[in-house]
């Protein structure tokens, strides 16, 4: 006999944390996915330069946890793997309405999407299926998901800032992969796109997070 797979539906709840107030001088409310191996709370630490009444920062906390190397003393988690895929993003979806449903963002603010490394694909894929606008779009070290299209982000106006963030020394990067990464965002927002590279490796330095917010 082979094996069946069966779903089933059930309530879960999963945390996110925030960083400074949301309130009238707000400029610009970040929504920033972490990458695989951090937990929220401590990927907010690259955003506390930031001047606090002018910026608030939302990090949604990827749902996998798991033990860091093997000491069993820091966690780390997960956005997604190759296992039920489609499933797990439609359960993404689901939680991160969620967040933002219960944040209620005021219209005025100037809304900032950033994902760092596996954080890239979600933030992403999230802009895609829930054609929210935003001022800019920053995709900080990481890979662009194959399945995106052109097509799947023209709600954006067309003076969103789109910004390619990378490391020169990244080890996850090789100088071919960059290429193929370079020309898929060139496929799904044209010239639109503008390319900061830094001297480091797969890291995230605050001084150039302190400069996007400019």
């Amino acid at each position: 006999m082979e094996n069946q797979i069966k779903n089933v539906t059930y309530k879960t709840t999963n945390t996110y944390e925030t960083l400074n107030e949301l309130h009238s001088d707000t400029k610009r409310v970040w929504i920033v996915f972490h990458g695989i191996g951090f937990l929220s709370r401590f990927f907010l630490k690259y955003f506390n330069e930031l001047p606090p009444n002018e910026n608030y920062i939302i990090a949604p906390q990827a749902p996998s946890k798991y033990y860091l190397k093997n000491e069993y003393k820091h966690v780390g988690a997960s956005w997604l793997t190759k296992e039920n895929t489609a499933l797990e993003t439609a359960n993404l979806y689901n939680y991160l309405d969620a967040v933002l449903e219960n944040e209620k963002l005021p219209a005025d603010c100037k809304i900032i999407f950033f994902g760092f490394s596996q954080g890239i694909s979600i933030a992403l894929r999230y802009l895609a299926y829930s054609k929210l606008t935003c001022s800019k779009l920053i995709l900080y070290a990481g890979g662009i998901p194959t399945e995106l299209k052109k097509s799947d982000f023209t709600h954006l106006k067309s003076d969103t800032e789109i910004i390619s963030v990378f490391g020169n020394e990244d080890q996850y990067l090789t100088p071919a992969k960059a290429i193929k990464e370079n020309n898929k965002l060139k496929i799904l927002f044209g010239d639109n796109v503008q390319f900061i590279s830094f001297d480091g490796g797969h890291e995230v330095k605050k001084e150039i997070i302190n400069q996007l917010a400019e």
